[in-house]
């Protein structure tokens, strides 16, 4: 992740190598063109017009977590839910915060809002820059699965820390990046991990990023529009 805030959109891995870790995770792709939901073993590519496809196993990805989602607990909702409670559930529920947390929550909203970023082109501009021409948008009466992970704070820069949450809906025709939902019932997953696998690129542009800025965690905070 930090690498992304340094400009650095291009990886190595494809889709095929990433399925190998995991049938369930969320990502990006080169050049930020889209973001990715991967859900049940395939992975979808939702671009800047809200449409989502089903990517390549050849396309390459600069960043992406997967996991085997298991389900360790389960929450149901049955009244209408902000964002906010929804993860207060959740770290209500968790054995420490400082264990990794696949989430997935499945149901019928009655607002979801998200964004993806523009693709970007050569000399690529640093994240922050780059989400300032995100397109968003806003989903009403939509049913569908929320993707993503709650990481700890430690992480930061790794992934982010926190919640990440992409969105894709039941037909896997629409989806994005999530900034916000209010859910009107649901069943919420949860699916502990205590390994983490990392895997760098080696490409010249990662190699020359600056992967530690001071104000890492803002940067973060600001292009993720959490």
């Amino acid at each position: 992740m930090s690498a992304l805030l340094d400009g650095v959109y291009d990886g190595e891995a494809t889709v095929a190598d990433i399925l190998q870790h995991g049938d369930f995770g969320l990502g990006t792709f080169n050049h930020l063109d889209g973001e990715m939901v991967i859900l049940d073993g395939v992975c979808y590519r939702l671009r800047a017009d809200g449409t989502a496809t089903r990517a390549a196993q050849t396309d390459r990805t600069p960043f992406a977590a997967v996991t085997r989602f298991h389900r360790d607990f389960e929450i149901p909702i049955k009244a209408r839910t902000d964002r906010a409670a929804v993860t207060a559930a959740i770290d209500q529920r968790i054995a420490s915060t400082n264990l990794i947390y696949a989430i997935r929550v499945t149901g019928h909203f009655a607002d979801l809002h998200t964004r993806t970023v523009m693709e970007q082109h050569e000399p690529y501009p640093p994240l922050t820059q780059a989400t300032e021409g995100q397109a968003e948008t806003r989903f009403t009466d939509v049913q569908g699965t929320l993707v993503g992970f709650r990481t700890p704070d430690f992480e930061q820069g790794i992934s982010v820390a926190g919640y990440h949450l992409h969105f894709l809906d039941d037909d896997r025709t629409a989806g994005g990046h999530v900034l916000d939902f209010t859910l009107k019932r649901g069943d919420l997953a949860v699916s502990g991990a205590s390994q983490l696998h990392l895997s760098l690129p080696t490409s010249g542009a990662f190699l020359q990023a600056r992967l530690s800025a001071d104000d890492m965690g803002d940067q973060i905070t600001k292009a993720e529009g959490n």
